[in-house]
C-alpha cells in the first residue's frame, strides 16, 4: 500500500495571499498570521506575494488570475464577513465560498478558504488571533500541506 501525506514545510513552493481590505483591522491580523506561519515553516520573502482587493467578493477574481497563471503552487484567500442588519451577509458568504471552490476545481491549484464568516465582531477577533488561534495561520498550513501533497501525486 502506498500512502500520500502533505508536509507542513514551505519548501520551494510559491504562495499567493489574496486579502480583503474591508474589515482590515481583522484581515490584517489574518495576513500577519499567514505570513508568520509560512516563514516559520521556511518560506522566504520571494516565495510569498500579497494581493490586496477591496472586499471579500473581489477575492475570487484575483485568486483565479493568480491560480491560473502558473506561478503559484497555492493561493490563500483571506477576508472577514461579519453579519450586519441586512441580508448582504448571506449573499457575500455564498458568492465568496462558491467562487473560491470554483477556482479550486477549474485550476487544480489549491485555493484555500481563509475567509471568516462571523455573526459578531467578537467572533472575528477570536478567530484572528486570540482565543481560537489565527485562521490566517491555519489557511497557510493548509496551503503548504496541499502544495506538498499535489507534488507527490504528480
Amino acid at each position: 500500500m502506498k500512502e500520500f501525506k502533505g508536509q507542513l514545510v514551505a519548501g520551494k513552493f510559491r504562495y499567493a495571499i489574496v486579502v480583503s481590505r474591508f474589515n482590515e483591522f481583522i484581515t490584517g491580523k489574518l495576513l500577519s498570521g499567514a505570513i508568520d506561519c509560512l516563514q516559520r515553516h521556511g518560506a522566504k520573502d520571494d516565495q510569498i506575494a500579497v494581493v490586496w482587493v477591496p472586499g471579500s467578493i473581489e477575492i475570487t477574481v484575483a485568486a483565479k488570475k493568480l491560480a491560473g497563471g502558473g506561478k503559484y503552487h497555492a493561493v490563500i484567500c483571506l477576508g472577514a464577513v461579519i453579519r450586519g442588519q441586512t441580508g448582504h451577509y448571506e449573499y457575500v458568504c455564498q458568492q465568496v465560498s462558491r467562487g473560491i471552490g470554483q477556482v479550486n476545481y477549474e485550476t487544480g491549484v489549491p485555493t484555500i478558504f481563509g475567509v471568516l464568516t462571523c455573526e459578531t465582531i467578537e467572533q472575528a477577533i477570536e478567530r484572528a488571533g486570540s482565543k481560537q488561534g489565527n485562521a490566517g495561520a491555519s489557511a497557510a498550513m493548509s496551503a503548504m500541506e496541499m502544495a506538498n501533497l499535489l507534488e507527490q501525486l504528480d
